[in-house]
């Protein structure tokens, strides 16, 4: 999937975080939701512009910054 046909960042919405395009819905939000264990189907339910795709193209955006070259965990390595 190509995440970016569904996700934009720019500096007018949602201070500049990355977005699913047409909403000020963040990638973080998404993220967030899934992470604390709501199905894809009760994120459909509250988000009425939100469609599978967009979910799909979250988690594939969160997969592609994860592998860029950058380690989160510097700090806790250099202990």
């Amino acid at each position: 999937m190509d995440w970016r046909q569904y996700i934009e960042q720019r500096p007018d919405v949602m201070c500049g975080k990355p977005v699913l395009k047409g909403t000020r819905l963040t990638v973080e939000l998404i993220l967030e939701r899934l992470s604390d264990g709501d199905s894809e189907a009760e994120l459909l339910d509250s988000y009425p512009r939100l469609r599978p795709e967009h979910i799909r193209a979250a988690l594939a955006f969160a997969a592609a910054s994860l592998s860029s070259e950058e380690n989160v965990f510097a700090e806790t390595v250099a202990r």
